[in-house]
């Protein structure tokens, strides 16, 4: 049994090693920043320490990263401008301090990054926004746009709009799901605590921080547990939903302290800081079971040999142009499934058209289709971040 235990603790120990080394290669990244750093535990904006963590970010773009910062904060600094005391509970009011909040939150950030240069754009999203597959493309093609820009997208809950049935609950969820969006290879939570330990270190100053774990574990449920600050909406244990969440892209999280000096340049250079929450799953394998486990396919995109090929061998996007046939009933951003002449089923995406407008534009060049359309929304038919290959 010992040595077994030691073992296991060896292949820990390595496994940790190796996916904080991993780290370090990461090219897409979401970074979350809680109410509480962003605010001073809502005593007012940390406009210094907005501006360092803008520098951080700065530092990680030019290695090449692209990066999508959510960031909490608006209701909060809605209260201290406001200048009250406790949280609201009234829907209407955490929507008024939330809109009064959002215009020196950007403000801050805006001036933060521009100071080295950089541009910032807002981006205010709600669950609807994300549940609804039209609006998920949407929402991602605009992301993505401005990572290509080089702009640094700030995300935030549309809590002015948003109502109890489609609120995101906190921005640890959101900032999952802007993982998911984009499939981020990490999502980095940064929070007023060192990361998640075994037991709440507020009530108990010798819990042990956890360094490491694989995000599935059943044991870290126990070491999390319900949050009581008065300003955010989520605790440990919405951190721990968040992980599972972007786990399903393959995507690890990172539980960092957001108060520590230069915490997130170390922990992205593989330093043993914080939690690592690791996913056991691939990337690729983790959306093909998203993309083809739970949705339901609308239609059937029939490809010439071209295409065939072109997904089979070169992991490209699917165009127009290879597209012969179109069957069913679809709108933009259904699941299809596209197939040979013979049907056998080739891969699953989802689609940047409708059928009608698919049919319009099949074996058509894209530089043909806004003369087709009158429009263009995006030069592929199925994105290749958006479609799996299925056929064995």
């Amino acid at each position: 049994m010992c040595c077994a235990g030691r073992l296991c603790n060896l292949w820990k120990s390595k496994t940790a090693m190796n996916q904080r080394k991993s780290l370090t290669n990461a090219t897409r990244i979401v970074i979350k920043i809680g109410s509480s750093l962003v605010t001073r535990d809502g005593l007012g904006l940390a406009e210094e320490e907005i501006h360092n963590w803008a520098g951080q970010i700065i530092q990680q773009i030019a290695g090449g990263k692209q990066i999508v910062l959510v960031s909490s904060g608006s209701v909060a600094e809605g209260m201290a401008r406001l200048q009250w005391t406790t949280r609201p509970h009234a829907l209407h009011e955490l929507q008024a301090a939330a809109a009064v909040g959002q215009m020196g939150l950007i403000q801050s950030y805006e001036n933060a990054f521009k100071a080295h240069g950089k541009l910032t754009a807002q981006v205010l999203l709600s669950h609807e926004d994300l549940a609804d597959r039209r609006r998920y493309l949407n929402a991602r093609s605009t992301l993505m746009t401005l990572l290509d820009l080089g702009i640094v997208p700030i995300v935030n809950e549309n809590d002015t709009v948003a109502t109890e049935e489609i609120r995101f609950g906190d921005n640890d969820s959101l900032a999952a799901m802007v993982a998911n969006l984009i499939a981020a290879d990490v999502l980095v939570i940064m929070t007023d605590q060192a990361g998640l330990y075994e037991r709440d270190p507020r009530k108990d100053p010798n819990a042990k921080l956890l360094e490491f774990a694989m995000v599935d574990d059943p044991a870290l449920q126990k070491a999390a547990e319900p949050g009581t600050g008065h300003l955010g909406r989520g605790g440990m244990v919405t951190k721990l939903q968040a992980a599972r969440t972007a786990a399903r892209s393959g995507t690890q999280t990172l539980i960092i302290s957001g108060r520590t000096d230069g915490s997130l340049k170390q922990a992205l250079a593989g330093k043993n800081i914080g939690t690592l929450l690791s996913v056991a799953r691939e990337p690729l394998a983790a959306r093909k079971q998203w993309l083809g486990g739970k949705l339901v396919p609308k239609g059937v995109l029939i490809l010439d040999q071209g295409a065939v090929n072109v997904l089979l061998n070169d992991g490209r996007s699917l165009l127009p142009v290879g597209v012969t046939g179109v069957n069913g009933h679809f709108r933009r951003g259904d699941l299809v499934r596209c197939a040979d002449t013979n049907n056998r089923e080739i891969a699953r995406g989802l689609v940047n058209y409708s059928s009608e407008e698919t049919a319009k534009i099949k074996g058509r060049s894209s530089q043909e289709l806004e003369a087709i359309l009158g429009y263009i929304d995006e030069p592929e038919l199925i994105h290749r971040d958006n479609l799996v290959i299925t056929a064995g």
